[in-house]
């Protein structure tokens, strides 16, 4: 007498089903059909949905690694000496220490603010207090100093620290998004001049992008030289030190000498 195999349901696997019909236990057993154990398929399905939940990294010949120890302190020394050059000129306007705090956090902040509504990465300065703490110091230590100790042009060699920091910075997270290289150079770029764009609006100065200097160019410089190395696959912290050197480098011979680039011609 033949017996009748019960029929599956919908949700039955081809595996299931298999094992309902006599005598396929052994073909079952050697079957590409064999289900996997409960354990297994729950592993990857939380490693899957873990892969999903991160950000994408660039598909970059270079061992992320090194990169992401790096970049940290990069930003912290361009919120250092963005936040000096904020308070510096708030002091220059004879505000209060309170005005002092509020320019330097702007002028440190501003940048990477838009840089990473750009490319979709958590507000930096909105994670963690690190940022907002060491703006805060920072400030109060350089409206503490006396004017009359800070150089003539502290300002601008201050905010060419922070330019060419910024700039590799900011392109560096670009990548670590999954950004492209020439978006990523532009992000490096905003990131590095923005802040100093605002701090000057604020103060009620002419923008530095106005004094006819080498400004843009030196973040453009400092950002490109770091793509492009670490595109090519030189190992860090190589790329970052070889385009901050550039840019500052660039801005600084644009302080000491009046470097410009040629004006447009007009009519």
């Amino acid at each position: 007498m033949i017996s009748r195999a019960s029929s599956p349901s919908p949700s039955d696997t081809p595996a299931r089903a298999l094992m309902r019909i006599p005598g396929a236990d052994n073909a079952l057993s050697h079957s590409p059909l064999r289900a996997a154990p409960a354990w297994r398929v729950t592993v990857a399905g939380e490693r899957s949905k873990a892969a999903r939940m991160l950000p994408p990294l660039p598909d970059l010949p270079i061992d992320p690694l090194p990169l992401q120890v790096l970049l940290p302190w990069l930003d912290l020394a361009g919120l250092a000496v963005f936040a000096a050059s904020g308070a510096l000129a708030a002091a220059r306007k004879r505000l209060d220490f309170v005005g002092a705090c509020f320019f330097a956090l702007i002028t440190a902040t501003g940048g990477g603010t838009l840089r990473d509504l750009l490319i979709r990465a958590p507000v930096f300065w909105m994670q963690a207090p690190t940022p907002v703490l060491l703006c805060i110091g920072v400030a109060l230590a350089a409206w503490a100093i006396p004017l009359k100790w800070w150089p003539e042009r502290a300002l601008d060699w201050l905010d060419g620290a922070g330019l060419a920091a910024y700039a590799v910075y900011g392109a560096g997270k670009a990548l670590q998004y999954g950004i492209s290289p020439v978006p990523a150079v532009a992000a490096g770029v905003i990131t590095a001049c923005l802040g100093g764009v605002i701090r000057d609006i604020t103060a009620g100065v002419p923008s530095i992008l106005l004094r006819h200097e080498l400004y843009v160019t030196a973040a453009l410089g400092a950002a490109t030289l770091f793509v492009l190395l670490t595109t090519l696959g030189l190992p860090a912290p190589i790329p970052a030190m070889l385009g901050f050197l550039a840019g500052f480098a660039l801005r600084g011979a644009a302080i000491l000498w009046k470097i410009t680039l040629p004006a447009h011609r007009g009519a």
